[in-house]
């Protein structure tokens, strides 16, 4: 086992190498950078692409990204040529593609990602300042999603073909059906006084007045602005996990060695909480570190928006538009990594929960 993760380690250097390439080199042909972006408000034609107004100005950079890299942008007639050059010696965009990306790895391998350039602001320091609404809306809702789905989904294999079997069918598929942001809206209009009840506050993920809170206060408020997005974000997270759940109980039940158990006189318990529960559970507990990273990636846009609240959603989605390249190839260095690292750990998940399987054994 230890030579595979050792394998799996030296792995991630050209697998994130990879990543780094490709979406540096789409980059090179994305037109409206971060100087067409300054030019367009010099020239009182606001942002380029809409919707984005960066606060503070250009942060110095060697980076750090691709760039137009020329002096004719829309939006620069008018402005003397000096001034383009100095904007694009700031920005790094005058040195050529790859002097650029072997700068930003050697950054990297220093643990410099360097500074956004519309936020005045280093990428870690903003990565860090998101963080707990995506961990909040991720963890929970993927704890939620386990603790609800995993015995419901032991019932419904037990009770396989029942009345119960069939409605809960019925309903998780609904929920499966219903767009997590529509859910979100529906929350607020019965519950956060769109039109009916004021039981949940609007927007946010603290009160204003959250510091001078007890700590027990500050505990029950963090839930309270809580429960709704993560409400919105789990609705569609049960069908999948219970229904596989169910299905990987129903095959192992019908297995030899559980018949041999019941014919033994084992009651139905110990049956199967401790025989079938650890071959059907294999998948499902074993995935919850993937499940959790990719929840809390790709926390939902829509959610955050609808609640107000600032995560890595928002983070990444403006970054994208405002061409905001620090930040977008700093949280994409970051977040390939602690993915890479998160596979290796499901692995290893793996083997906790089964001891029988073995790696290195399978890639041989």
């Amino acid at each position: 086992m230890g030579a595979y993760i050792l394998r799996r380690l030296l792995l991630i250097i050209p697998t994130l190498l990879g990543i780094m390439i490709i979406n540096f080199t789409l980059v090179q042909f994305v037109p409206g950078g971060p100087i067409e972006q300054i030019l367009a408000q010099i020239e009182g034609e606001g942002d380029v692409f809409g919707g984005f107004s960066g606060s503070g100005g250009p942060a110095p950079a060697e980076f750090e990204g691709g760039g137009p890299g020329s002096s004719e942008y829309a939006g620069a007639r008018g402005l003397p040529p000096e001034f383009i050059e100095d904007l694009e010696r700031e920005f790094g965009f005058d040195k050529p593609p790859l002097e650029r990306f072997l700068n930003m790895l050697w950054n990297y391998m220093r643990l410099d990602f360097g500074e956004s350039y519309f936020r005045s602001i280093s990428v870690i320091d903003l990565v860090l300042e998101k963080l707990p609404v995506s961990i909040s809306l991720g963890l929970w809702s993927t704890l939620i999603a386990y603790v609800v789905s995993i015995p419901l989904g032991i019932r419904k294999a037990v009770r396989d073909g029942s009345q119960f079997d069939t409605w809960t069918s019925g309903a998780i598929i609904v929920a499966y059906a219903i767009p997590g942001f529509l859910f979100a809206i529906l929350l607020l209009v019965l519950l956060a006084g769109g039109s009916y009840w004021q039981i949940f506050p609007l927007r946010g993920l603290t009160s204003d007045n959250w510091e001078s809170l007890s700590w027990p206060m500050r505990i029950a408020d963090y839930f309270w602005h809580i429960t709704l997005p993560v409400l919105a974000s789990t609705i569609s997270a049960f069908a999948t996990l219970t229904l596989l759940t169910k299905n990987s109980f129903l095959d192992e039940i019908k297995k030899a060695y559980v018949m041999t158990a019941r014919a033994k006189g084992l009651k139905e318990s110990r049956v199967l909480y401790g025989h079938v529960f650890r071959n059907a559970m294999l998948i499902v507990i074993a995935g919850f570190p993937a499940v959790f990273v990719g929840i809390f990636f790709t926390g939902s846009l829509i959610i955050e928006t609808i609640f107000s609240l600032d995560g890595l959603g928002r983070l990444g989605f403006e970054a994208a538009v405002a061409r905001d390249y620090p930040v977008i190839f700093g949280t994409l260095f970051i977040f390939g990594l602690i993915s890479l690292i998160v596979g290796i750990i499901s692995d290893l998940m793996y083997v906790a929960v089964d001891p029988r399987i073995d790696f290195e054994k399978r890639e041989g």
